[in-house]
């Protein structure tokens, strides 16, 4: 039950960190969620987004810090 608890601490902490990177650096992130490749479909009545570009660099981006996290601690 002790990791659990390391685990939820750790969790926490890197989830307050992206926060604070977001918050600092906010403003500078402009691009990202307009990428090419992210739909965007307005009309009048209707909207639709679906940034799968951006999903799929977030994926490449947290998959290598997972992976080099594993080979530091392994």
């Amino acid at each position: 039950m002790q990791q659990v608890g390391k685990y939820l601490v750790m969790g926490g902490l890197i989830i307050a960190a992206v926060g604070a990177v977001l918050w600092i650096f906010g403003n500078k992130l402009n691009w990202f969620g307009n990428l090419p490749g992210d739909i965007k479909i307005k009309r009048e009545n209707y909207s639709f987004y679906a940034p799968i570009v951006s999903m799929l660099l977030i994926s490449v981006v947290l998959s290598i810090l997972i992976w080099l996290i594993g080979k530091l601690f392994k």
